[in-house]
């Protein structure tokens, strides 16, 4: 029987000569009751069968528990004619083995059904993200809940959202409220903006939480900080314009960017905030002392990339500035690869790499940087994982930067302790797909350009080196995409796949 388990597991097998488990409504769903609501929803909305009715005491029984001791968010799954057990090592691990038995559902003209399968499985990376940049374009909350709930369904556990940048702010904090009220009302393209209140913020992290997804949140310094000069202009310069950034407006127009006026266009690195001044501390401190107070995970993003309107002196004492900030204020800070050159950076701060997967300009060297100060890595290789890069010469959105369109299999062909020489897999703290919104203005684009290159993301991210496997993947996701068929799902139908015509 053709499944589509995404990511693949570690450990499985499939038992095809005792016939699976028939699901028929009622069905007897027993374990914690959140858990149990969740996989209830989750077949419901599959199969179109009537759940809640009352099972009787026959019916087969499919049952949830947590049963600690084995490695984080690790789970077992159990299926046979009789029932099915699913049991975690910790409540996310409950959870990824509900998704895996949701993947399993397989329509047969018998009816729905779950083959006959053990599977012990853990994850790879600990961190396995998806960052959204919700700044060049803004999306509402029920697009992100969107997100969050098929992305966790992909195992991933991390949101990381891009709050700010030239082209916008777009979250509501009470100690500056004129960066919600004056600099989040444009985004790129002209369009509108927005901003998320205190009220949506909360249901977002809510949503999160449900999905066992931590969310980091991301102030963007001290470049792509334009939008900020709307608010506070006291705390930046003038903009910059080097011959990268002349370069961009050539090719892209959005004219060039001028103090105290929004900004639409797509170039990236003429804004800077005043380093060294007084007023720019306190801004600092206001806005990552709330941000702090309003994040129940451990991460503060600080970003630090693309400083091209900053001196090299000033970047320097900023980071090292910024980075201690945040490690103050009980967080640890994550930040873009070139912070990692600094010297003084805070001891502990994590690295995010976007660089290519194989490294150019010293890309590699600002990254071991972070190591060798005693923190880790997330892999995002641009020209695997930036997944706003076109698929091919046809695809209407997107761009090409990052060498090139992104195929399928290319963002499923890299392995993540080959990257950077001298880093082990250690050093690694997992692995990050991303989605910049220059060009993805709705939730369509959005599903469009995420899907299925995300899936691809996700089995690098938890899935041993030694089980990827492209042919296999190939087959799985075809058998996984007619879910998202039938839940409506913008995806692109890249080439390489034999997909499922529903």
């Amino acid at each position: 029987m053709r499944h589509g388990l995404v990511p693949v597991p570690r450990s499985q097998r499939d038992d095809d000569d005792s016939g699976g488990l028939l699901l028929r409504a009622p069905i007897r769903l027993t374990g914690p009751v959140d858990a149990v609501a969740l996989l209830r929803e989750g077949i419901a909305r599959r199969t179109g069968l009537p759940l809640d009715q009352t099972p009787v005491d026959t019916a087969p029984e499919v049952s949830l528990r947590v049963d600690r001791g084995g490695a984080p968010e690790s789970y077992r799954l159990h299926v046979s004619p009789a029932g099915a057990d699913v049991v975690g090592a910790d409540a996310a691990g409950l959870f990824y083995g509900t998704r895996s038995l949701l993947q399993l559902l397989t329509e047969t003209p018998a009816g729905w059904m779950w083959p006959a399968v053990d599977i012990d499985d853990a994850p790879r990376f600990a961190h396995r993200g998806l960052m959204l940049d919700v700044a060049r374009h803004f999306f509402p909350v029920d697009v992100v809940e969107r997100l969050i709930e098929r992305a966790a369904a992909l195992k991933l556990n991390v949101l990381h959202l891009h709050l700010s940048d030239d082209q916008g702010w777009r979250l509501a904090l009470d100690r500056r409220p004129d960066l919600s009220a004056r600099a989040s009302q444009t985004a790129a393209l002209g369009d509108a903006g927005g901003f998320y209140t205190r009220a949506a913020w909360d249901r977002l992290l809510a949503c999160a939480a449900a999905h066992h997804m931590t969310v980091i949140p991301e102030i963007d310094v001290p470049g792509h900080t334009h939008a900020v000069t709307l608010a506070y202009p006291e705390v930046t310069r003038a903009p910059v314009i080097t011959p990268e950034v002349a370069e961009t407006i050539a090719a892209f127009g959005g004219g060039t960017p001028v103090t105290g006026e929004p900004y639409t266009g797509f170039a990236v690195g003429f804004s800077s905030l005043r380093i060294g001044e007084t007023t720019t501390s306190d801004f600092l401190a206001d806005v990552f002392g709330e941000l702090a107070s309003l994040t129940p995970g451990p991460w503060l993003h600080v970003g630090g990339d693309e400083a091209l309107g900053t001196s090299s002196a000033d970047y320097a004492v900023f980071i090292a500035e910024v980075t201690r900030l945040v490690r103050g204020l009980g967080k640890t800070p994550i930040a873009w690869h070139e912070a990692g050159g600094v010297a003084d950076i805070a001891p502990g701060t994590i690295g995010q790499y976007w660089g290519f997967v194989s490294p150019r300009d010293g890309m590699d060297e600002k990254a071991r940087g972070f190591v060798r100060a005693g923190g880790r890595l997330i892999l995002s290789p641009a020209d695997a994982i930036y997944l706003d890069m076109k698929y091919d010469a046809r695809t209407p959105l997107g761009l090409t930067w990052a060498d090139g369109p992104t195929p399928l299999e290319r963002a499923y062909d890299w392995e993540p302790t080959a990257i950077i020489d001298g880093i082990e897999e250690s050093d690694i703290l997992g692995v990050e797909a991303a989605v910049w919104t220059e060009t993805i203005r709705t939730e369509q684009d959005l599903e469009a350009m995420v899907f299925p290159r995300l899936a691809a993301a996700a089995e690098i991210a938890w899935s041993p080196a030694a089980a990827l496997d492209w042919p296999g993947f190939r087959e799985r996701l075809a058998v996984l995409a007619a879910g998202w068929d039938a839940a409506g799902v913008a995806y692109t139908r890249a080439d390489g796949v034999a997909w499922i015509t529903p």
